[in-house]
């Protein structure tokens, strides 16, 4: 069993001995460590938190034990029920509440689930504030509330709906558009919460043709649930068989976005981000952001434009705070996480599949095309196993300096541009392991410069 307490929140597998996956014990005693952090930014005050979970089956249990534990601190909830991580981070603004749970593991298999944890903006917590939140569960550090003083829990299902307006009221989706082109989509929504809300948003944009493929919100996941090529040929295979203009896969939570072209292939979760950038950039050109191990298509088309762009540490936190720094316009990262600041601050599948259709739509052309459009490049991504005396923070100094000519990036780990390729070194906080992507022309290309950087790593170790 796996039990992970990071500054994002608390993922694991469920059941096993407490301490070691996530059990009923560890779900309350993060809830109480979530709602007494809470307590302590907002002092005497009447605190309110919006829950909404995924489709998982663990997911009634998880949610019955951290909605109680709040009530038990006094802290009111509005229960979103089966929801999208985008759609909790937009109600607890709307509902002036001080924080936010999606009870979700992602893309992880049906045998884990999660909390992450939001604040009062609807955004996902600082690692400040989630390593004052871990030091708080570790301590046991809560109070609870007398019996006059308990929470309550008030049902919430109208989210659905006001999420999905809020992005038709959006300038740049054109929902004329996306209605007079006729689109016929295939949807795969791996048996999640996605099933009720895609194929929702895309007959509110007047997408009348849509197939649905594992649509039932049953938490039995068909197949792995992360959206990569090799889990989603079911997909491919329907949308060929269906003549459609498309398929659409996302995640259990709705926050990764990919694409299936209307011959089966993969339009490439890297591209996701770019092609909505590049319909952005068209309408409201600004500065871009993406994490510094996605693809450079993003920095070429925004500086094509004579625009900013700027790279930031991998993590959507860190993501939105270089967004916000520079003023950006769109951002993401390279699994498909588009974040649209004019909705607001997280990534978000819905509004990405709003503002991509609205592309398409504006283009006339077909996905094959739209994507040859752009500059391509692929990405290798392997890692090097390092024994554990190794000095990883070492290495990555040496291979910094090793090419101190070239363009390098030491915002997080050592990324090193070589003309238009690039190579991002990243060390493991968990094990004795250093990451190693790779991005050039194709695969062989990336592999070769993936294996080349390996060897001169590997040179290191044995000096």
């Amino acid at each position: 069993m796996t039990l992970i307490k990071s500054i994002s929140g608390i993922r694991g597998t469920i059941g096993g001995a407490v301490d070691q996956g996530l059990t009923p014990i560890d779900a309350v005693k993060f809830a109480a460590a979530y709602g007494t952090w809470l307590q302590q930014q907002y002092p005497g005050q009447r605190l309110k938190v919006v829950i909404g979970r995924d489709a998982r089956i663990s997911g009634p249990m998880i949610a019955a034990l951290v909605q109680q534990t709040l009530v038990g601190l006094g802290i009111d909830i509005i229960d979103l029920g089966l929801s999208t991580t985008p759609t909790v981070e937009v109600a607890v603004p709307l509902e002036n509440a001080q924080g936010g749970i999606i009870l979700t593991a992602s893309h992880n298999p049906k045998q884990w689930n999660a909390l992450k944890l939001l604040n009062a903006k609807g955004e996902f917590i600082s690692g400040a504030e989630g390593e004052a939140l871990l030091q708080i569960a570790a301590d046991e550090a809560f109070s609870f509330a007398e019996v006059d003083d308990l929470g309550s829990i008030t049902p919430n299902d109208t989210y659905l709906e006001k999420h999905i307006q809020a992005i038709l009221d959006l300038p740049l989706v054109d929902r004329a558009a996306i209605a007079a082109a006729n689109f016929k989509v295939v949807v795969d929504a791996v048996n999640s919460t996605g099933g009720t809300f895609v194929p929702a948003l895309l007959r509110a944009l007047g997408v009348n043709e849509v197939t649905e493929l594992y649509c039932e919100p049953t938490g039995h996941f068909p197949h792995n649930p992360e959206p990569l090529p090799e889990h989603l040929t079911e997909l491919s295979a329907l949308v060929v068989k269906e003549n459609a203009h498309l398929g659409i896969t996302v995640d259990p939570d709705v926050d990764r976005l990919a694409l299936v072209c209307e011959d089966g292939s993969m339009f490439g979760e890297e591209y996701t981000l770019v092609a909505v950038a590049d319909y952005v950039l068209t309408h409201t050109p600004g500065p871009t952001v993406s994490n510094l191990s996605s693809t450079r298509a993003l920095r070429d088309i925004t500086e094509a434009r004579a625009l900013r762009y700027e790279a930031a540490a991998v993590g959507e936190v860190n993501v939105v705070v270089k967004m916000k720094e520079i003023g950006a316009v769109i951002g993401g990262e390279g699994n498909g996480g588009i974040i649209y600041p004019e909705l607001h601050y997280g990534r978000d599948s819905l509004v990405g599949i709003a503002l991509f259709l609205s592309h398409l739509a504006h283009q006339k052309c077909s996905l094959t095309a739209l994507r040859a459009s752009y500059p391509n490049y692929v990405i290798s991504k392997n890692k090097i196993d390092l024994s554990p005396t190794t000095d990883v923070d070492n290495i990555l100094i040496q291979m910094a300096k090793k090419y101190e000519g070239n363009e390098v990036d030491t915002t997080d780990g050592v990324k090193i541009y070589i003309d238009k390729e690039w190579v991002h070194l990243r060390k493991s906080n968990t094990e004795p392991i250093i990451r190693i992507y790779a991005e050039s022309k194709d695969e062989a290309a990336a592999n070769d410069l993936a294996l080349r950087i390996m060897a001169e790593i590997e040179a290191l170790t044995t000096k």
